[in-house]
């Protein structure tokens, strides 16, 4: 053989070698990869959520040529039918919006306030001694509606009837039953058994649906159709507000017309910190969201990442769970409503008070009784995000509160109201005492990041976990260099107590971080891989500097991150 074609032959053989290796080193590197699923990716728009089918209603909304907001609108409106124990129009809503053009961030409360002439004098006088849970007494003007109508107007490019009318078709032909909100469904039956409306709207047959059953809720679809057809008007001043009332009567309650009539949801500016590099925003109170930022600033002082303090370490995460303590007494004894006092929030995310706070943790044993630090003087839940293919970006959040909330749903409506009020405090020196057209202290808060061109919309949903798990997130993103598919996959703690060493904890940590945690005092509860305890979250991501999107959904929940169909 001429000797140039054996060096050919040589040339083919170490081609075909060299492939071989460096194609099982690929092999090998995907098969050691920690997360379970990939990030979604793509230059058009992203909607990730609680469910495929109100993500793909989102996606469509974008592929008609709507815009980040209207795909949060229709996909809210769905996650409402698809999943109405966690959320729907007879709750609360908070939104980030940002608008890529003007590179500017816009925060939506609208969480509602109380009836007028519900206080802790009028509940005292009915022998109420605590702040109920359930039924008429815990439900507050819900804000969902008239949050849509907002961010409607200010950024939407399609009518609201357009965004509404998926949810409306699925409300009235029906869906099938995922098998997360089966399990939820078959938890309440009790409990909605206590309300004959909810019992003829959730349970047909007088049985809640089974994985895979066909729900149907013609009342729902009416509701959304008169909101389509009319606005919030409809919902706050006509039919929908006529039925609210009526139930209102029926149970005693004492919410008005001019309770509806005069509630109006309020844009306010987001709170933010530094986090190492990147920039985390938050909604100002009545949210928890300032608890992210405070937590987050005492975290700052751990070299979390670096040798000895990665991910799942016992140091990092005695840290993270000792910040989240702290950050929480303060939240508990300092926020409230900010209209009509004032209330120390950018005080709680300085970073001279995480300097102060910081210094009481012991790296050595877990502090069992964290208390608040004195100033100087002077559960349940849908979370969705969108980012659109121009950059435009929407972290919104939206709740019932508990599981069916109030229990009660208004004959012909077919949705039940929360009973978000149940947060507020009797104590009369509580900056969360309750009072009339005075919002309750909430659970829920969207959440916003930056670094350089890089830009997170995200959430996670759990009553009392959520600002915890927003600040884990940050930390396994930013220290532990997390893409964001992996950092929600990533296992959490989670702690909904405000006192003591108690502590959920996924079994995903190693035995040997776990024990040292138990030497330190911490009161471990080991809960599943993947376990509900520690929420579900959603998020996607934009890279200004190439035009892609990224998106990642949580196992945790029945969702998915959906990308809309590329068209050139």
């Amino acid at each position: 053989m001429p000797s140039w074609k054996k060096l050919g032959v040589f040339a083919v053989f170490i081609s075909f070698l060299m492939l071989l290796i460096t194609g099982s080193r690929i092999v090998t590197q995907a098969q050691d990869r920690s997360q379970g699923r990939s990030m979604v990716v793509s230059r058009g728009g992203i909607v990730a959520s609680e469910s495929p089918l109100a993500s793909q209603a989102g996606v469509r909304i974008l592929e008609s040529g709507g815009n980040a907001v209207d795909a949060a609108i229709a996909t809210n409106a769905m996650m409402g039918v698809l999943e109405p124990m966690m959320n729907g129009i007879g709750g609360d809503l908070f939104a980030i919006v940002y608008d890529a053009k003007a590179n500017k961030l816009y925060g939506l409360n609208a969480s509602g306030w109380a009836p007028k002439r519900l206080t802790i004098a009028y509940l005292e006088k009915q022998g109420i001694k605590s702040m109920p849970q359930k039924g008429i007494n815990s439900v507050t003007v819900p804000g969902a509606v008239d949050g849509w109508q907002k961010l409607a107007d200010r950024f939407g490019r399609k009518k609201l009837s357009d965004d509404l009318a998926a949810a409306i078709r699925t409300a009235r032909d029906g869906f099938p039953v995922p098998e997360w909100d089966a399990l939820y469904w078959a938890s309440e039956v009790d409990y909605l058994h206590g309300d004959e409306a909810a019992t003829a709207t959730y349970l047909p047959n007088d049985h809640p649906p089974k994985l895979g059953e066909i729900f149907r809720n013609p009342d729902l679809a009416n509701s959304l159709q008169a909101i389509a057809a009319h606005g919030r008007d409809a919902y706050y001043k006509g039919e929908i507000a006529a039925k609210l009332l009526e139930a209102m009567k029926r149970h005693n309650g004492i919410m008005t017309a001019q309770d509806l009539s005069e509630y109006s949801a309020e844009w306010v500016e987001p709170l933010s910190t530094t986090y190492r590099d990147w920039t985390v925003f938050e909604l100002p109170p009545n949210g928890q969201g300032m608890a992210v930022l405070e937590m987050l600033n005492i975290m700052e002082k751990f070299p979390l990442g670096e040798k000895d303090w990665g991910f799942g370490s016992p140091k990092a995460l005695h840290a993270e769970i000792e910040a989240k303590k702290l950050a929480y007494t303060d939240l508990a004894k300092y926020i409230g409503d900010p209209r009509g006092q004032k209330l120390p929030a950018k005080t709680l995310i300085s970073k001279e008070w995480a300097d102060q706070r910081a210094k009481l943790i012991d790296p050595a044993h877990a502090n069992c009784d964290a208390k608040a630090g004195d100033l100087p003087p002077g559960s349940e839940t849908t979370y969705l995000t969108v980012v659109d293919r121009d950059g435009n970006m929407v972290s919104l959040i939206q709740s019932n509160y508990s599981a069916f909330g109030s229990g009660i749903v208004a004959p012909g409506t077919g949705f039940v109201l929360h009973n978000r009020g149940g947060l507020f405090s009797l104590d009369p020196s509580s900056p969360d005492a309750l009072a009339g057209h005075k919002r309750p202290l909430h659970t829920i808060i969207p959440a916003f990041a930056q670094h350089g061109d890089v830009r997170l919309a995200f959430g996670i949903m759990g009553g009392w976990n959520q600002a915890q798990a927003h600040a884990q997130f940050v930390a396994d993103v930013v220290d532990f260099k997390m893409n964001i598919q992996a950092a929600l996959e990533a296992p959490r703690f989670s702690k909904y107590t405000f006192t003591g060493c108690d502590l959920f904890i996924e079994n995903r940590f190693t035995q040997s971080s776990r024990n040292e945690l138990t030497n330190l005092g911490h009161k471990l509860d080991v809960k599943g891989a993947y376990s509900s305890f520690m929420g579900g979250g959603q998020v996607v991501e934009r890279d200004f500097a190439t035009g892609v999107n990224f998106g990642a959904s949580d196992p945790r929940k029945d969702g998915e991150a959906i990308p809309q169909v590329e068209v050139q």
